[in-house]
């Protein structure tokens, strides 16, 4: 071909490429989905309780369900059953104990638990190794430092009652704040959680006896923590609740597979401790959550049912509340 008649055919290949790269761009320019802003306030600060919240976060999980989920802390006077209960937050962390609460003798706050963070209560008594405590009957003539709620002091006198001994014998002051570093100087007893407090004393060298909550009175069992909406988001916005759990459930599941890796992206958002305490809590969390992955969430009504008569028969609460009243499993399944 003539050198002349290349050129001829220089305006058409530049046409069709131009029509090729049109395409290409349109293709690459497709409009963001816009995200759900919404939000969900802890019950305290981060911790192993929250990992799968951090992994939805920060494996786009929630991105994914179409929501840009803020995590808040609740602050020094809110709690996130209030906060929840006045739409200031969609979603929060709460306890079973708490909801309870809410809708106990007419005040009817407008929160229901949608899923259970634990499947059992991982909580208990501790005392130091050396001090010879290893149930309630040993409590007699000892000293408790705790939080000084109606609720604690009512499973002191239930436990000790069970072990036939005079819950009034116990003295009952508020917790130093130092939690382990107190216990049998200040103290005698405290109440702890296993997956937290027993793996740091265990870090520091300090030697206890463990006492578990569930296995002290079968009651106790109950859920803490949980996860909570309102009645207006149950009612008005039924699909955001479901893919808020949906991606939600999916941050457990992948925190019960892979713990060490989830440790390093909740420390990420708890950069005030360390990465080793954090793993080794999370180990034991992610043993925890659940005895079925598929299932992590569920709620059953007789653990419902049996801390409410116990909230009842020791006065914290006037009348007894249907569990239904109280939470759901329809957005986690079963």
């Amino acid at each position: 071909m003539k050198l002349s008649k290349l050129w001829l055919l220089v305006p058409v290949l530049l046409s069709l490429t131009a029509c090729g790269n049109s395409k290409s761009s349109s293709s690459v320019t497709k409009p963001a989905k816009k995200l759900t802003d919404v939000s969900i306030v802890l019950d305290y600060v981060p911790n192993t309780n929250h990992t799968g919240l951090y992994v939805a976060k920060d494996k786009g999980y929630f991105k994914d369900a179409g929501l840009n989920v803020k995590i808040i802390e609740p602050g020094d006077n809110a709690t996130s059953v209030g906060m929840v209960g006045a739409n200031k937050a969609q979603f929060g962390v709460s306890y079973q104990e708490d909801v309870t609460y809410a809708h106990a003798d007419g005040k009817n706050i407008p929160v229901k638990a949608i899923g259970t963070v634990i499947k059992h209560n991982t909580s208990g008594f501790v005392s130091k190794k050396s001090s010879g405590i290893t149930s309630p009957k040993d409590f007699v003539g000892k000293t408790y430092a705790g939080w000084q709620t109606p609720s604690e002091e009512a499973v002191l006198k239930a436990v000790m009652s069970e072990a036939k001994v005079n819950p009034k014998s116990l003295k009952i002051v508020g917790t130093t704040g130092d939690g382990p570093k107190s216990l049998g100087k200040k103290n005698d007893i405290q109440w702890w959680f296993q997956g937290w407090d027993v793996i740091r004393a265990k870090d520091d060298g300090i030697k206890i006896n463990y006492m578990p909550l569930r296995q002290l009175d079968k009651r106790l069992d109950y859920y803490t923590p949980v996860i909570i909406t309102n009645n207006t988001q149950l009612n008005k916005d039924p699909k955001l609740v479901k893919a808020f759990m949906k991606a939600t459930k999916k941050g457990y599941q992948d925190a019960i597979a892979h713990p060490k890796a989830d440790a390093k992206i909740l420390h990420k958002y708890a950069k005030d401790y360390d990465l080793k305490f954090l793993e080794e809590s999370q180990a034991f969390l992610s043993k925890n959550y659940t005895d079925d992955a598929s299932k992590w969430g569920q709620m059953d009504s007789k653990v419902w049912n049996n801390y409410t008569g116990f909230m009842k028969e020791y006065g914290l609460i006037k009348k007894t509340i249907p569990a239904s009243t109280l939470y759901t499993n329809q957005y986690v399944g079963g």
